[in-house]
Protein backbone atom coordinates (compact mmCIF):
# COMPACT_ATOMS: atom_id res chain seq x y z
CA UNK A 1 0.00 0.00 0.00
CA UNK A 2 1.67 3.35 -0.68
CA UNK A 3 1.12 6.36 1.12
CA UNK A 4 -1.22 8.44 -0.13
CA UNK A 5 -2.70 5.90 -2.69
CA UNK A 6 -6.39 6.24 -1.05
CA UNK A 7 -8.47 8.93 -3.20
CA UNK A 8 -11.02 9.20 -0.35
CA UNK A 9 -11.68 9.67 3.34
CA UNK A 10 -13.99 7.84 5.40
CA UNK A 11 -12.90 4.00 4.04
CA UNK A 12 -12.02 1.27 6.02
CA UNK A 13 -9.70 2.44 9.37
CA UNK A 14 -8.97 5.98 10.18
CA UNK A 15 -7.95 9.05 8.07
CA UNK A 16 -5.56 11.08 10.29
CA UNK A 17 -5.33 14.90 10.23
CA UNK A 18 -3.02 16.93 11.63
CA UNK A 19 -3.05 21.11 11.79
CA UNK A 20 -1.55 23.87 13.85
CA UNK A 21 -3.42 25.34 16.69
CA UNK A 22 -1.77 29.06 16.54
CA UNK A 23 1.17 30.21 15.39
CA UNK A 24 3.31 33.58 17.41
CA UNK A 25 3.58 35.05 13.73
CA UNK A 26 0.44 33.75 12.32
CA UNK A 27 -2.21 33.97 14.88
CA UNK A 28 -4.83 30.95 15.02
CA UNK A 29 -4.49 27.96 12.93
CA UNK A 30 -6.75 25.97 10.81
CA UNK A 31 -7.96 23.96 13.97
CA UNK A 32 -7.65 26.68 16.79
CA UNK A 33 -11.39 25.40 17.47
CA UNK A 34 -10.66 22.07 17.92
CA UNK A 35 -10.51 21.92 21.66
CA UNK A 36 -14.52 23.09 21.65
CA UNK A 37 -15.45 20.16 19.97
CA UNK A 38 -18.34 18.61 21.22
CA UNK A 39 -19.90 14.79 20.41
CA UNK A 40 -22.57 15.49 18.15
CA UNK A 41 -20.79 18.42 16.10
CA UNK A 42 -20.28 17.90 12.55
CA UNK A 43 -16.89 18.31 10.77
CA UNK A 44 -16.70 18.60 6.70
CA UNK A 45 -13.72 18.20 4.91
CA UNK A 46 -13.36 19.32 1.40
CA UNK A 47 -10.43 17.93 -0.99
CA UNK A 48 -9.01 19.81 -3.33
CA UNK A 49 -11.31 18.48 -5.98
CA UNK A 50 -14.31 20.15 -4.77
CA UNK A 51 -15.73 17.14 -2.97
CA UNK A 52 -16.96 17.08 0.62
CA UNK A 53 -17.11 14.33 3.42
CA UNK A 54 -19.36 14.86 6.31
CA UNK A 55 -18.31 13.26 9.69
CA UNK A 56 -20.08 13.59 13.35
CA UNK A 57 -17.78 14.04 16.11
CA UNK A 58 -18.09 10.73 18.87
CA UNK A 59 -15.63 12.60 21.44
CA UNK A 60 -12.70 15.00 22.11
CA UNK A 61 -9.74 13.90 24.11
CA UNK A 62 -6.40 15.32 25.35
CA UNK A 63 -3.20 13.65 26.09
CA UNK A 64 0.30 14.43 27.13
CA UNK A 65 2.39 14.73 24.52
CA UNK A 66 4.22 11.76 25.18
CA UNK A 67 0.90 9.51 26.16
CA UNK A 68 -0.75 10.22 22.83
CA UNK A 69 -2.06 7.30 21.97
CA UNK A 70 -0.77 4.09 19.05
CA UNK A 71 -4.34 3.45 17.89
CA UNK A 72 -4.62 7.29 16.27
CA UNK A 73 -4.10 5.77 13.15
CA UNK A 74 -5.46 2.07 11.77
CA UNK A 75 -6.04 0.34 8.64
CA UNK A 76 -8.35 -1.76 9.58
CA UNK A 77 -11.77 -1.84 11.22
CA UNK A 78 -14.54 0.88 11.03
CA UNK A 79 -14.24 4.62 9.34
CA UNK A 80 -12.94 6.99 11.70
CA UNK A 81 -11.41 10.80 10.96
CA UNK A 82 -9.17 11.45 13.55
CA UNK A 83 -7.89 15.14 14.38
CA UNK A 84 -4.67 15.84 16.25
CA UNK A 85 -3.42 19.61 17.16
CA UNK A 86 -1.41 21.07 20.01
CA UNK A 87 -2.89 22.10 23.25
CA UNK A 88 -2.66 22.34 27.06
CA UNK A 89 -0.52 24.69 28.80
CA UNK A 90 2.12 26.95 26.51
CA UNK A 91 5.32 26.30 28.09
CA UNK A 92 7.29 29.53 27.45
CA UNK A 93 10.28 27.76 28.23
CA UNK A 94 9.85 25.25 25.51
CA UNK A 95 8.08 26.83 23.28
CA UNK A 96 5.69 24.50 22.86
CA UNK A 97 2.39 23.37 23.88
CA UNK A 98 2.36 20.21 26.55
CA UNK A 99 -0.49 18.35 25.23
CA UNK A 100 -2.15 17.17 22.44
CA UNK A 101 -5.90 17.46 21.47
CA UNK A 102 -7.62 14.83 19.41
CA UNK A 103 -11.46 14.98 17.90
CA UNK A 104 -12.75 11.35 16.78
CA UNK A 105 -15.55 11.11 13.93
CA UNK A 106 -17.25 8.85 12.58
CA UNK A 107 -18.77 9.17 8.63
CA UNK A 108 -22.50 11.09 8.50
CA UNK A 109 -24.91 8.08 7.37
Amino acid sequence: DKIGSRASIGGSGSTLLLAHVSSGTQGPGVFFRLRELLPGDDVIVEMRDGSSSGFRVIARRSYAKEALPDRLFTRTGPAMLTLVTCGGRFSEATGRYEDNVVGYAIPRG
